[in-house]
């Protein structure tokens, strides 16, 4: 992967539009709004790498994604179609189940002029025990970028290491960077900012709340996952995100009080207890486990008054959110699903453009 220098932070040129655009129930932006061009620095510094995960790139390339993603998104909103990728393929190497990221990188990369080939594990010899490496290399040949989703996030490292074009974490058991890339531009687009901002996280020490750690502070945003201890994330993952805190003005906090957390609260965010794989055992000690940590409305009542709720789905309502809050005024969730197919787009356009 190209290194990404805070050589370029300063390098690119801000274009300034007053985008106004009605979706749903609400605004998703009403504001004069900054956003990079395809080809200012930041983002064609972008240009061949790969997201594993948010913590390879800088802060302000973040920002930069988030500000194009908004823009193509509105460009979408209005009509108006910019074939960047017009010609280009996508290929889609899945090991696991999905809706939402298996639909909004098909629609996001037809969008953009491109075409998107899904591969399932049956439909490649990897089942067969074809090496990563050789798969890597081939599938690389004939594409210009494949998002893969598997298990083990090594499975992904490897097989970027011998891929020729750009490698996207459509989610491994470790990270699910373009999530919250989503999650962050839903954010934006409430609050107009990130910077300050306290997003709570209830629930699993998984992927979703590894990527949120790196995700939110890399934005300068304070955040607090409250878990049973048995249920934390890693040491490892929170002392990079406290690392990150540091450079940026963010804050980490790490709890098994859902109340304390829950305080002052901008966002609340949760996932499901139990993940693709796990045990009945595991099940049925989770739920007794994090029943504390339900996102419900009194957890809602706890929070800042102005509170959003966001859920990645698929949500298992009556677990971990409530029916009543998942379609309640609080929640965002559906506006953040949609938000996969903007942040992706932006991303390829960065990546593969």
């Amino acid at each position: 992967m190209k290194p990404l220098y805070d050589s370029y932070v300063n390098s690119y040129s801000i274009i300034k539009k007053d985008i106004l655009c009605k979706g749903g129930d609400h605004y998703l932006c009403n504001f004069n709004d900054f956003y990079l061009e395809p080809g200012t620095k930041l983002i064609e510094n972008c240009k061949g790498n790969d997201l594993l995960t948010l913590k390879d790139y800088h802060a302000d390339t973040l920002s930069a994604l988030l500000n194009l993603s908004q823009k193509l998104k509105t460009d979408t909103k209005q009509g108006i179609a910019k074939q960047y990728l017009q010609g280009k393929t996508l290929g889609m190497m899945f090991e696991k189940p999905s809706t939402r990221t298996r639909c909004s990188f098909e629609t996001g990369i037809y969008q953009l002029g491109g075409m998107g080939m899904f591969l399932s594990k049956n439909d490649l010899q990897l089942s067969r025990k074809e090496p990563i490496k050789d798969t890597a290399r081939v599938l690389s040949s004939y594409l210009d970028g494949i998002v893969v989703r598997t298990f083990e996030h090594s499975k992904i490292e490897k097989f970027a290491q011998y891929s020729s074009v750009p490698v996207i974490n459509g989610l491994t058991d470790t990270f699910h960077p373009c999530q919250v890339m989503a999650d962050l531009l839903t954010i934006k687009e409430q609050f107009r900012t990130l910077k300050g901002l306290k997003l709570t996280y209830l629930g699993d020490g998984n992927n979703m709340t590894n990527s949120l750690l790196i995700g939110c502070v890399k934005m300068g945003m304070e955040i607090t996952v409250a878990s049973p201890t048995e249920y934390l994330p890693t040491y490892e993952i929170v002392k990079l995100a406290k690392e990150e805190a540091d450079k940026t003005g963010g804050k980490v906090t790490i709890t098994d009080d859902p109340d304390q957390a829950l305080k002052n609260s901008h966002i609340i965010t949760t996932d499901v207890w139990v993940s693709m794989g796990e045990g009945e055992s595991s099940k049925s000690n989770k739920l007794k486990a994090f029943k504390p940590y339900q996102l419900n409305k009194e957890a809602i009542c706890k929070a800042d008054k102005d509170v959003v709720v966001l859920h990645c789905l698929p949500a298992h309502r009556g677990e971990e959110i409530t029916d009543e809050v998942l379609e309640g005024k609080q929640s965002r969730v559906f506006q953040q699903a949609e938000n996969r197919l903007h942040a992706q787009k932006g991303i390829m356009v960065a990546l593969m453009g």
